[in-house]
């Protein structure tokens, strides 16, 4: 089972990552733009995603992805760490947020 440690190892090995506290919570972000946030609880994570394709990944897998209220309005997804499968479907998901927030010239060489 992946677990927070992960979350945090994968997100570091991307280019240009950096860890910066806000909102008393560990986030992630590439060319100061935030890509990842690992509340407090640890069980899960969000990350950014298209709101149009946020409504079909939470039907497709509700166990694993939601979005609290207060994000309702916003990019962002939850995942629960829990019902990911392995490794690296959590690296893939973590990836996929992480070039949404970089510049292209760091997509180009990932």
């Amino acid at each position: 089972m992946t677990d927070s440690d992960d979350v945090r190892r994968i997100a570091l090995s991307l280019p240009e990552t950096v860890e910066k506290e806000a909102w008393e919570m560990p986030t992630f972000r590439v060319a100061g733009k935030m890509f990842l946030t690992l509340p407090d609880d640890e069980t899960s994570f969000a990350v950014r995603c298209p709101i149009h394709e946020r409504g079909e990944l939470i039907a497709a897998e509700p166990q694993k992805f939601w979005v609290p209220p207060h994000e309702a309005g916003s990019h962002w997804v939850r995942v629960r760490l829990a019902a990911l499968e392995d490794i690296d479907e959590l690296r893939d998901i973590v990836v996929d947020s992480w070039r949404q927030a970089a510049p292209p010239r760091l997509v180009d060489d990932a």
